[in-house]
C-alpha cells in the first residue's frame, strides 16, 4: 500500500487497481511501404496487374457497400455521423437497448485521416512510384460496436481503405464487470468505477488478473475474434485474407491506470480531496484544478442495496472536483467517482512516451510501469502534504557538503535564487520520469519571472548538486535525470511553506490594520491567522521589536 493509501486507511472500505481504457493499433506490416503494398498485391491478384489508383479507390467503395447491405440484412443500424457529433453519446443510446447477446449491433461513420495509397504509371503502363497521399486525407471510418460476452462493449475503428488500419477500444472495468457476474460478486457501477461491493478484496482480485502477463494473450485473442470476420470481411472476404497472408499485428496506443479509493463517507472523501487540493496546489504549481459543481449533497454513508447486481448509475449528480498535472503524452489525475470513490490515474496519450516498446507483448510491462508511476506520484504528494523539516537540518542547511570527491556550497535560503530552484523541484516532484537540470531551470524562470539569461542550465546543475550533498536529490540510475527523496521532498516543502504561509504573513501582518468592514466570507485558516497576529504584536511589544 502506497503512503497515501496507509494515512488514510481508517477512512477507507476497500480499495482496488484497475487498467482503465486501454486503445490498441491493429495494421498490417506489409502494407505499411510500397514495396510490402505491391507484394501483398501480388498475392492477393497474381500479378501486378490493377495495381493503381482507381482500383485502390474501387476497393473502398466496395467496402461501403458490402457493409451497408449486410447491416439492412441483419438489421444492424448504421449511423452517419457528422464531425461535432459525439460518437460515445450515441453508442450509449444503443448500448442502452442491446440485449447483452454477443455480437455486431451498431456501426458508425464518420471521417478521420488514414493512410491511403496513389500509384503512378509510366506511359508504358508500368507502376512507376508508389507513395502515400500527403497529407493524410480523411476518409470513412466505420466503428463497430461489439458486445464481447468476457470483455463486455468494445469499438473497432476500421478505414474503408487498403491496408485498413484499425483501433480497437475497450475498457479494463467491463471486463471486471464480466468476470464479477460470473464469480457472482455483486457490485454498484457507475460508468468505468465500482462504486459499491459486499466483496471488495474479490473485485480487487480479479481486477488485478488484467497486470498478469496472461493478459497479452486475452487481448490478441479477442482482437482476432472479432476483426476478422465481423470487421475486414467487407474489404476481404476469408479466402482473399488467407490467399493474402493478410494479418493484423497490434500495438498498444493509449492506456488508463487507476487506483480506486472507498471511503466510509463520501463526506469525509470530498473533505480529503479539498484538504488535499487546498495544500498542494501552489506548491505543485497545479495548473489545472477544477470543480464540477452537481446537484446533491454528498451522504454521510453509504451502503450497498439488498438484491444488487450490478447496478448502473447513469448520470453523476455529485461534485466533481478534478486534480491534473501534465507532463508531455503522460498525465496524472485525482478526482472524486460517485458518492465515495477517489480515484487517482494515469493516462499514457502515447505509449512511445513509455520506457517500452509499443509491441503488445510488452503490454503487462507497460501496466506495471503505470503502477509504479502511480505509486511515485502518491508519494510526492503526501509527502508536500505532509511535509517536515527538524531544527538540526535548518542548523546545516549554509554548510558546504560533498557530492563524490567535490565540494560544493551550502543552501542560502535568503537568495532568491536558491528558493526557486526549491520551488522548481517540488513542483518538479510529481514527474514519472524525474526531471533535468533544464528542466528546473525552465521552471524556475516561470516561477519568478525571469528571463532566459537570468537563470540557465549552468546555475540549475549546480543548484541541484547543493541538494544531492544534503541527499534531497538523487540521480536516477544510468541517466541525467534527478528525483526528489521523501525526505527531502518533504523538507524543501517545508521551507516553502514557512516562508510563505507563515512568517511572511505574519511578518506583513503587524503593520497598523486598515479600518474596514470584515470579508462575509472567511476559511478556517483566516481565523488562525487573526488569533496568531495578534498574540505575535503582544510578543512583539514584550520582546520590544517595532512592528
Amino acid at each position: 500500500m502506497d503512503q497515501f493509501s496507509e494515512q488514510y486507511q481508517d477512512l477507507i472500505d476497500d480499495s482496488y487497481d484497475c487498467v482503465d481504457r486501454i486503445v490498441l493499433n491493429a495494421y498490417f506490416a506489409m502494407g505499411q511501404k510500397p514495396g510490402g503494398m505491391r507484394v501483398w498485391w501480388r498475392a492477393l491478384h497474381g500479378s501486378d496487374e490493377g495495381l493503381d489508383t482507381n482500383h485502390l479507390m474501387r476497393m473502398a467503395g466496395r467496402f461501403s457497400r458490402r457493409l451497408h447491405a449486410c447491416a439492412k440484412a441483419a438489421g444492424i443500424p448504421v449511423v452517419e455521423c457528422a464531425p461535432k457529433d459525439k460518437k460515445f453519446k450515441i453508442a450509449e443510446e444503443y448500448l442502452a437497448k442491446h440485449d447483452g447477446k454477443p455480437g455486431l449491433f451498431l456501426i458508425l461513420v464518420a471521417k478521420a485521416r488514414a493512410v491511403v495509397w496513389e500509384v503512378e504509371q509510366t506511359k508504358s503502363g508500368k507502376i512507376g512510384d508508389i507513395h502515400r497521399k500527403k497529407p493524410l486525407p480523411f476518409v470513412n471510418h466505420y466503428s463497430f460496436h461489439i458486445w464481447d460476452a468476457e470483455w463486455g462493449h468494445i469499438t473497432i475503428k476500421m478505414s474503408g481503405h487498403p491496408p485498413f488500419g484499425a483501433q480497437i477500444i475497450l475498457n479494463g472495468h467491463e471486463y471486471v464487470a464480466c468476470k464479477a457476474r460470473q464469480a457472482g460478486i455483486q457490485f454498484g457501477k457507475q460508468g468505468n468505477c465500482f462504486v459499491d461491493t459486499p466483496d471488495g478484496a474479490g473485485l480487487a482480485k480479479i481486477a488485478d488478473t488484467l497486470s498478469e502477463a496472461q493478459t497479452e494473450g486475452r487481448l490478441r485473442q479477442l482482437c482476432d475474434r472479432w476483426i476478422y470476420s465481423t470487421c475486414l470481411i467487407f474489404g476481404l472476404n476469408l479466402e482473399e485474407q488467407e490467399r493474402s497472408a493478410f494479418q493484423y499485428q497490434y500495438s498498444t496506443y493509449q492506456l488508463e491506470y487507476s487506483r480506486n479509493l472507498r471511503f466510509h463517507s463520501g463526506k469525509q472523501m470530498w473533505e480529503v480531496l479539498q484538504r488535499l487540493v487546498d495544500r498542494t496546489r501552489a506548491r505543485l504549481d497545479l495548473k489545472v484544478v477544477k470543480t464540477i459543481f452537481g446537484f446533491k449533497y454528498r451522504p454521510r454513508v453509504k451502503r450497498l442495496q439488498q438484491n444488487q447486481w450490478g447496478v448502473q448509475v447513469e448520470t453523476p449528480t455529485y461534485d466533481l472536483t478534478v486534480f491534473h498535472v501534465h507532463y508531455g503524452k503522460l498525465s496524472l489525475k485525482i478526482y472524486s467517482k460517485g458518492e465515495n470513490v477517489l480515484r487517482i490515474e494515469v493516462m499514457v496519450h502515447n505509449a512511445s512516451e513509455t520506457p517500452f516498446r509499443r509491441n503488445v507483448a510488452d503490454f503487462p510491462k507497460t501496466v506495471g510501469w503505470m503502477k509504479d508511476v502511480l505509486e511515485r506520484f502518491l508519494g510526492a504528494v503526501h509527502c508536500v502534504e505532509n511535509c517536515f523539516i527538524a531544527d538540526q537540518t535548518l542548523e546545516q542547511l549554509p554548510e558546504p557538503g560533498m557530492v563524490g570527491k567535490t565540494r560544493v556550497g551550502g543552501v542560502d535560503l535568503n537568495r532568491s535564487r536558491m528558493r526557486l530552484a526549491l520551488r522548481a523541484m517540488v513542483a518538479l516532484s510529481t514527474s514519472p520520469t524525474g526531471f533535468t537540470a533544464t528542466d528546473v531551470a525552465r521552471k524556475a524562470r516561470i516561477l519568478g519571472g525571469l528571463a532566459d539569461a537570468a537563470y540557465g542550465t549552468r546555475q540549475a546543475a549546480y543548484d541541484i548538486k547543493k541538494l544531492r550533498a544534503k541527499q534531497w536529490v538523487q540521480r536516477k540510475a544510468n541517466s541525467r535525470r534527478y528525483e526528489t527523496t521523501p525526505d527531502g521532498l518533504r523538507a524543501m516543502a517545508a521551507l516553502i511553506v514557512l516562508r510563505d504561509d507563515v512568517i511572511k504573513p505574519l511578518l506583513a501582518a503587524q503593520c497598523r490594520l486598515k479600518s474596514g468592514r470584515r470579508p462575509t466570507q472567511t476559511a478556517p485558516i483566516d481565523a488562525h491567522y487573526a488569533a496568531l497576529q495578534h498574540q505575535m504584536r503582544d510578543l512583539f511589544e514584550e520582546l520590544g521589536i517595532a512592528a
